[in-house]
């Protein structure tokens, strides 16, 4: 168990241990001399500390709790780890669960609670390995962790959800390091190659192609990298000048093979004969020979990959084509003759058949009827199914049993089910392969046989409620239809949308948050920025967050206009944020300048970035006039101006409300630079009860910023007019329950970057 703190650590170095510390460091491998102090020192891993990323903050705000960071081996796991110990102002204490046992936690533990007792110091326990703890052990940190006595930061290169206690995982964020991209593993050599730490001090060149031989067989590993390099710089003498050449040749000696991720018993293991079997079931067959082939090179057994097989022939190709077992069989049984390496080509052509073969996984039709087995009450055998070789004729069983080789096509028509299970369908036959045939005679005979079942029943089986109109309307009525609507709107704009849980999104209007607490919801790593139009939309956001939410699980409220965007996330020290997602609605509703709005939303996205808008499209919505007959004013000269009055609405080009087509909208967002750019409007139909308070907005006298129904009246009415109209709508369709038409147009598109 080692503890960390670095104020307090370097204070009490002597002399003689400075230097020994120094001579300590000089004599470390290059990866654990290289490994990043700060943040900005660390490569890679954008998706979880990039600029605006929940972990990025909480470490800079020193607001860390209990944390899994979960990858391959040479992410940066444990590096990671260090940054934290670098950056926070809590004591670290570092163990390592291969050699550490219950009572180091113990120790470790004491030591916590005692500092937070007497000095009210929080303490930080890294435990690298994590997984390597037995249950006892983790079992053992689950109160202290729980109970805020120490922060909990684990390291595992297994699936926490399976090598973590599930309450420890519970009570932790999950981030999940991916292996480093190329880029990444170029940018660590070159700092290996300027850094004082490595060889800045030393003549060290390395050619183009040495440089890529070993980013490509490091396979994403920043310690194989860092461990190549210094073998080979180690290891080459210099030449005249003084300095050492690495090319390819002394490269490809340093690091001869692709290390592949896999071991027979962990996560690599069982993530790889996924991807295989999903890669058959998908019928691809180069990425079935891809991922047959990686577990092969890692030293697979084959006789696993031949039972797995076995199985995939039954479960996923089935009666499709039956033949498939058979192939896969007379392999196995060939390798076992042959043996490897010639075996593999009755590996290769197993699976290559199991890819191309028709597909069908009808045989599931067996466990759907035990699990009805499991869940129902036995029932009796139908009489007629009942043995008779014993008792036919003191209880008649087996009587009216009709014997299919007895009529024409070997098959006649009767029931085989329990009486109680009549019309149950377990087995689906698919639309492929052999089963094609198939699957129209069985569903031919399947109607013959509920005919004859429900023909020589009383009818009660196929019996159902009837219909419930009323009961439909109040349901309708207490649900809500502006609540139904609003939900279908939320449900649209996210269901095709790809979030991923470290995503940055922003919302362009947040209102009452209908589209930001299911952003929040979808991006626990990432973040959600929430541009309020106004005072009283941020205070509500604020206020709602602040009772449901952490500081740093809340979204950032950005108040003011949209066309000023760049602007709010300037005061923010955020104008390099860019977003991931974009979602939006009614955000351009009441907006002059739309064009602007529309390019500064643009700029702030990142390449690739999706966006996904709904705007109510007035001029495709509900008409007021056609809520009521205007024949019965009696007033033909009155009634033809109310409805010029309405129309004088939707042409009036000083209302930014109704100026705009779907079409207006697809151009804007083009002009503006976005790509994938489709608009579909959907018309909502329902039914609204209208009360005093929809009748006052229509009638308010509004005025320039905010024009209403009774704005555009007085245009074509007088006063008294005006007051015969308003009254005859109250008469009408107070507490009236009418048909009502919302229509919206849906905006995706994605930023080209």
């Amino acid at each position: 168990m080692s503890e960390l703190n670095p104020k307090s650590v370097a204070g009490s170095l002597d002399l003689f241990e400075s230097g020994r510390q120094a001579a300590s460091e000089r004599d470390q491998p290059l990866a654990a001399r290289l490994r990043p102090r700060t943040l900005d020192e660390f490569v890679g891993q954008d998706h979880i500390l990039g600029h605006g990323r929940l972990l990025r903050r909480a470490i800079q705000a020193d607001q860390i709790s209990s944390l899994l960071f979960y990858g391959p081996p040479g992410t940066g796991k444990t590096t990671l780890a260090l940054v934290i110990a670098n950056t926070t102002r809590s004591y670290f204490i570092t163990i390592n669960a291969v050699l550490a046992g219950v009572a180091d936690i113990r120790k470790a533990i004491a030591e916590a609670k005692e500092r937070r007792d007497l000095h009210g110091h929080r303490t930080i326990l890294f435990i690298d390995e994590v997984h390597r703890f037995n249950k006892a052990q983790q079992d053992a940190l689950l109160p202290w962790v729980e109970n805020g006595t120490v922060i909990l930061i684990g390291a595992t290169t297994e699936n926490p959800y399976f090598a973590v206690n599930r309450p420890l995982v519970s009570r932790s964020r999950i981030f999940q390091l991916r292996s480093l991209m190329e880029d990444d593993l170029r940018r660590i050599i070159d700092q290996a190659l300027t850094d004082p730490r490595g060889y800045a001090e030393q003549r060290v060149q390395i050619d183009d192609d040495a440089r890529e031989h070993l980013v490509n067989v490091a396979n994403g590993d920043a310690r194989g990298v860092l461990n190549a390099l210094e073998l080979a710089a180690e290891t080459t003498p210099a030449d005249e000048r003084g300095v050492v050449r690495i090319d390819l040749t002394v490269a490809e000696e340093s690091i001869q093979r692709r290390a592949v991720l896999y071991d027979k018993e962990g996560d690599y293991h069982f993530d790889t004969i996924s991807a295989f079997i999903k890669s058959m079931r998908g019928s691809d067959p180069d990425a079935t020979a891809y991922w047959l082939a990686r577990m092969v090179y890692a030293g697979e057994d084959p006789r696993f990959l031949f039972r797995r097989m076995l199985i995939f022939a039954s479960e996923d190709v089935g009666l499709a084509d039956p033949h498939a077992l058979d192939v896969v069989n007379t392999a196995a049984e060939a390798f076992d003759r042959v043996g490897l390496p010639e075996g593999r080509f009755h590996l290769a052509q197993a699976a290559l058949y199991l890819a191309t073969a028709p597909k069908s996984n009808s045989v599931f039709a067996f466990f759907d009827a035990l699990a009805a087995i499991e869940q129902e009450h036995d029932h009796q055998v139908p009489d007629h199914l009942k043995d008779a070789s014993r008792d036919s004729e003191g209880l008649g069983h087996g009587a009216n049993y009709l014997y299919p080789h007895a009529f024409r096509d070997h098959w006649v028509a009767q029931q085989y089910l329990p009486s109680a299970m009549h019309g149950r369908v377990f087995y689906e036959p698919s639309d492929q392969g052999r089963e094609r045939a198939l699957g129209d005679e069985v569903r031919r005979r399947r109607e013959l046989q509920l005919a004859a079942v429900v023909d020589g029943d009383d009818g009660q089986i196929l019996t159902t409620s009837p219909d419930n109109d009323a009961r439909d309307q109040w349901l309708i009525r207490a649900a809500g239809e502006v609540s139904s609507l609003l939900a279908d709107v939320r449900q649209r704009l996210f269901a095709d949308l790809i979030v991923a849980r470290h995503y940055r999104i922003l919302d362009l209007d947040a209102g009452s948050g209908l589209l930001t607490w299911e952003a929040l919801r979808r991006v626990p790593e990432g973040g959600v920025w929430s541009r309020c139009r106004d005072k009283t939309s941020a205070v509500a956001i604020r206020e709602m967050s602040a009772q449901r939410l952490s500081e740093l699980d809340r979204p950032v409220v950005l108040e003011g206009p949209l066309p000023q965007l760049g602007d709010l996330l300037r005061l923010r020290e955020e104008e390099d944020v860019r977003f991931d997602v974009v979602i939006g609605r009614n955000a351009l509703t009441d907006l002059h300048e739309r064009d602007s709005a529309v390019r500064t939303v643009v700029q702030t996205m990142a390449p690739g970035a999706r966006l996904r808008q709904a705007e109510t499209v007035p001029h495709l919505s509900q008409r007021l006039c056609d809520l009521v007959n205007l024949d019965l004013l009696d007033q033909p000269d009155l009634a033809q101006r109310v409805l010029q009055a309405e129309e004088s609405i939707y042409s009036d080009g000083d209302n930014p409300r109704v100026t705009w087509t779907a079409d207006d909208l697809r151009r804007l967002w083009e002009d503006a630079g976005l790509g994938e750019v489709e608009v579909a409007v959907h018309a909502y139909q329902g039914r609204r009860r209208l009360s005093h308070a929809h009748l006052g907005q229509w009638f308010n006298p509004g005025g320039e910023m905010h024009r209403t129904f009774a704005s555009y009246l007085r245009r074509y009415l007088d006063a008294a007019e005006l007051k015969t109209v308003r009254h005859f709508f109250e008469e009408h369709l107070i507490h009236a329950e009418v048909d009502w038409t919302t229509s919206v147009a849906f905006v995706s598109g994605a930023n080209p970057g």
